[in-house]
């Protein structure tokens, strides 16, 4: 008997049954925020979840993780839509507003512990502040999750059909609960134990107690969303909650929580792309007939050349020479490239890097060597002599001096990628140096990251270029900019 074939009842998905068309919604979800989910991997899932318990909530998420997560970039995005559909579980498994007086019932024999004569009544502050005290101390983890929904219900002022986010909800409750003051008095009584208690002990304690207030700060969160849950509806949570993934990400207007899970995809992002850009350097087309061998081996053929032989391919590396804008919100997106094309920069023979806003410096010698690629971006952003006159973007003149002082290095093995919004700020834009290039060059290709319906709107002069270039292609986020890079082999 394995350890699921018990008597707890299992999942009931038959056609009819509520929870079939929870997990529909569900997976529906999951697509819509960008996570593959096929329809045999729904039927998977389907099947995987008849034989997990009800009542084993971390087996039953993990089990669709199992069948629906094929990403590791995924699975913040998978947990929050997991969180959202299945916060509120009735007996059909249905969500309903009643749940919460269910909850709020079984919660009655903890928060009668002490003196409590009555679980229904709402607890004093005081004796709010207690029973969270005891159960961090003990780890006891039911009674953290009561003293969650309490917390809740006295502090967050839920109202039905009000239009207010959770973030809120959580910061009102979370400022009431003073639980930097609950931690010191959680180390004043380690520290007034009996017996000696070295610097370590304490430090561990802390430790300890850090994670069980973490765990707290989870239970209160998982409550609001349960209750926004049941007073807005699933669909509407979901939307509500609905964030891109990583790769989905617009490099324009990430926010500072976003930027670091860029930073983060970013990295297993290079080794894919380097990868690739070798399977598809190694199993490129056939080099040329090689007359010889093909007779030589007709000759088991009676000399008929039924299997043509060809010479393996030799294909040469591309240099590379990157010239990017860095100014302004473009910086992002600029920081992000020089990030990858260095980051795989052993798959071209060579990578030159140039940034500019209306002047322009070579700054290749910050990443040779470098053994921290976020540290010589960063100091790209600090160092480099970008400034001609008001540092405002000037595409003319950057490219006027990338032309009188690198036009030479620029050969018919050399790929140039601009990178920039090509907002020039009304100054001349110099569009005979890019044609210029496109002739002396293999490739010049311009990456935009501004909507397509932006470009040539105000002071864009996308248009001027365009032609000039091989290719123009708008990239705002990771998943076109690998989609370009995998173009470069």
């Amino acid at each position: 008997m394995t350890a699921y074939e018990t008597d707890l009842p299992t999942l009931p998905v038959e056609a009819g049954d509520p929870l079939l068309d929870l997990l529909n919604g569900f997976i529906a979800e999951l697509r819509a925020v960008g996570i593959p989910a096929s329809l045999t991997e729904n039927l998977d899932a389907m099947e995987a979840v008849k034989h997990v318990p009800i009542t084993d909530r971390e087996t039953f998420k993990y089990a669709l993780a199992a069948t629906l997560v094929k990403n590791q970039a995924h699975w913040k995005a998978f947990e929050t839509v997991f969180e959202v559909y299945f916060s509120l579980r009735g007996a059909q498994y249905e969500i309903a507003a009643d749940d919460l007086d269910e909850a709020d019932e079984a919660d009655g024999e903890i928060r009668a512990e002490g003196d409590r004569g009555s679980g229904g009544d709402m607890l004093s502050p005081e004796e709010l502040a207690e029973m969270l005290y005891r159960a961090l101390m003990r780890g006891d983890s039911e009674m953290l999750r009561a003293a969650a929904r309490e917390a809740v219900r006295r502090y967050a002022g839920m109202e039905p059909g009000r239009p207010v986010g959770g973030t809120y909800y959580l910061y009102r409750t979370l400022r009431n609960l003073d639980l930097e003051g609950v931690l010191e008095r959680l180390m004043d009584a380690e520290q007034h134990t009996e017996g000696d208690v070295d610097d370590f002990d304490l430090r561990l304690r802390r430790d300890e107690f850090e994670l069980r207030i973490a765990e707290l700060k989870r239970q209160i969160e998982a409550e609001i969303r349960r209750r926004l849950v049941a007073d807005r509806g699933v669909e509407a949570m979901a939307k509500t909650l609905r964030k891109p993934l990583p790769s989905d990400i617009d490099f324009m207007h990430a926010s500072r929580e976003e930027m670091a899970s860029l930073r983060k995809a970013i990295y297993p992002l290079t080794r894919k792309l380097a990868a690739r850009l070798v399977r598809k350097r190694r199993h490129g087309r056939a080099g040329p007939l090689d007359f010889r061998s093909t007779v030589r081996h007709s000759l088991s053929y009676g000399g008929v050349p039924v299997e043509p032989k060809f010479r393996h391919p030799r294909p040469h590396k591309p240099d590379i020479m990157v010239v990017a804008d860095v100014s302004g919100s473009v910086a992002a997106f600029a920081r992000f490239t020089l990030h990858l094309v260095h980051a795989i920069s052993s798959q071209f023979s060579k990578v030159r890097s140039f940034v500019f806003i209306d002047g322009l410096d070579e700054v290749t010698g910050f990443f040779e060597g470098a053994d921290d690629i976020a540290e010589a971006v960063h100091r790209v952003n600090t160092e480099a002599d970008v400034v001609w006159v008001d540092g405002h973007s000037d595409y003319g003149h950057a490219l006027g001096v990338f032309w009188d002082n690198y036009a030479d290095d620029v050969g018919p093995r050399t790929t140039v990628l601009i990178l920039g919004d090509a907002r020039n700020n009304y100054h001349a834009p110099e569009g005979w140096i890019v044609k210029a290039l496109q002739q002396k060059a293999r490739h010049v290709f311009w990456l935009n990251p501004e909507p397509r319906s932006y470009w040539d709107t105000g002071d864009s002069i996308v248009g001027e270029y365009a032609p000039h270039c091989d290719g123009v292609f708008e990239v705002r986020n990771l998943r076109q900019l690998e989609a370009f890079v995998d173009r470069l082999a």
